[in-house]
């Protein structure tokens, strides 16, 4: 939509005085002033909250992950030792022990 230029105003603003007079134009001036002010905020407004809703979300961080040291049997007494060194002791199972038959 093309915008008015100074010859449409003119005839614009001689309607307005014509139609509303010279009494209420300043009060109908303003008050169209107050209300595209408020609009242009609206506008504003509605544009900002779209462009938070459709932002992407910042990356997360990595998760780090913890993990369990590997068991290695190595007693017959049924305890288990970790990689680290430290005994670890299983409750004794009904199975037979292998190699044991």
């Amino acid at each position: 939509m093309p915008t008015p230029g100074p010859v449409e105003l003119v005839i614009i603003l001689v309607i307005a005085l014509l139609i509303l007079g010279p009494g209420k134009l300043p009060d109908v001036g303003s008050a169209l002033g107050k209300s595209i002010r408020e609009f242009r905020k609206a506008s504003s407004d509605v544009q900002d909250s779209v462009k938070v809703e459709t932002s992407p979300l910042p990356p997360t961080p990595p998760a780090t992950s913890v993990t369990q040291p590997a068991l290695n049997p190595t007693s017959s007494d049924g305890s288990m030792s970790t990689a680290a060194g430290t005994s670890v002791v299983t409750a004794p199972s009904s199975e037979p022990k292998p190699g044991t038959n």
